[in-house]
């Protein structure tokens, strides 16, 4: 394949519509705006969700529930995933996003207890579970809050 011989998809490729030139067009006289109202006036802009003053759909549905706006967000990291370091080494967050562990965004890294681990490490993060603690310390290594 060259790029010479590179083409685009079927149907991708769509001709501009040409609005306003006769009846014949099929987008002639109101120009696909219809008739009268605000959408069919020149520079037409209303919010979105407006519906013409009618009362707007996010009003009209019920609210439920509570969302709390200081919501700490933990990247969950398995113990099983921490046998990729090497035995004695220090597993901090920042080495946990360099291995590609941790990504995105979030407040901060928790450690869950599911699998095993075979080492002794040193491991700081942001939160351990109670299964994640006592494997970690039972394989003779620690665990620091940061």
């Amino acid at each position: 394949m060259d790029l010479h011989t590179l083409s685009t998809a079927a149907g991708s490729k769509h001709r501009r519509k040409r609005l306003g030139r006769g009846m014949g067009s099929g987008t002639g006289k109101t120009s696909g705006k219809g008739h009268k109202g605000q959408m069919a006036r020149k520079g037409n802009k209303h919010k979105i969700g407006f519906e013409g003053g009618q009362m707007p759909l996010i009003r009209r549905l019920p609210k439920r529930g509570f969302t709390n706006p200081t919501r700490r967000e933990y990247i969950g990291i398995n113990v099983a995933a921490l046998n990729a370091f090497d035995a004695g080494s220090e597993v901090t967050p920042e080495t946990l996003i360099a291995a590609g562990l941790a990504n995105g965004r979030h407040d901060g890294i928790k450690i869950l207890g599911v699998g095993d681990l075979d080492r002794k490490l040193s491991v700081t993060a942001h939160a351990f579970s109670a299964s994640a603690k006592a494997k970690i310390e039972a394989a003779g290594g620690t665990c620091n809050e940061a």
